[in-house]
């Protein structure tokens, strides 16, 4: 079952930690897809691209719809990406990407204090990075003669939806969009004021 609203990051974010010499630099942002979480890391490597590591973690989705990636990057196994993806899956957020980029300062930390190193460069920045809701949306296309268009077009406000087109024929044609966790409620309303004549089709909005 897909989750209408959940939390997002609302913008890029970025962070800079010194632990013994070395540099963290931990960068955080939005990716709707995984090709988008890929696209992102690949822009950190190469703004980084003398780094000693770029390690990252993902989570595409949100609840029980998630694709989740990381990668050590060159690190010891299980010190860097696991534990960055350990702080996202405790995070609640979706469609979240962070990399970490490190810059080695010649004093190595072990795996424990790598592991603490890179747990606390995610905790850090998102931390520092705002948040937004991610609301499913869905469109429907209904035509209506033109005694209902003043009624629906006052039914989709009344039930918070917002009218994307209309079209002025035979008869109207009205393209609305509503969030996914409003259609019941709409569909419901909208056959009470038709007394059963008129429907709508849903299908996704591409954003």
């Amino acid at each position: 079952m897909e989750t209408p609203r959940y939390p997002i990051p609302a913008q890029t974010t970025r962070v800079e930690l010194r632990i013994v010499n070395s540099r963290f630099i931990a960068t955080a942002g939005e990716a709707r897809t995984v090709e988008e979480a890929k696209a992102f890391i690949d822009a950190i490597r190469e703004e980084f691209h003398d780094a000693t590591h770029n390690v990252y973690a993902y989570r595409v989705g949100y609840g029980a719809t998630v694709t989740e990636g990381m990668s050590d990057d060159g690190e010891p196994a299980g010190t860097a990406g696991r534990p960055a993806l350990t702080v996202l899956r405790g995070a609640d957020l979706g469609d979240v990407v962070v990399v970490v980029t490190r810059y080695f300062g010649g004093t190595k930390l072990g795996t424990g204090g790598l592991v603490r190193a890179y747990t606390e460069s995610v905790q850090a920045v998102l931390e520092a990075m705002p948040r937004t809701m991610r609301i499913e949306r869905r469109q429907a296309r209904i035509v209506l003669p033109y005694s209902l268009y003043e009624p629906v077009k006052r039914l989709v406000e009344a039930q918070g939806g917002t009218v994307a087109s209309e079209d002025f024929g035979a008869e109207v044609t009205l393209v609305v969009v509503f969030a996914i966790d409003q259609i019941d409620a709409f569909q419901s309303a909208l056959r009470e004021l038709s007394a059963g004549q008129l429907s709508a089709e849903w299908q996704k909005v591409e954003e």
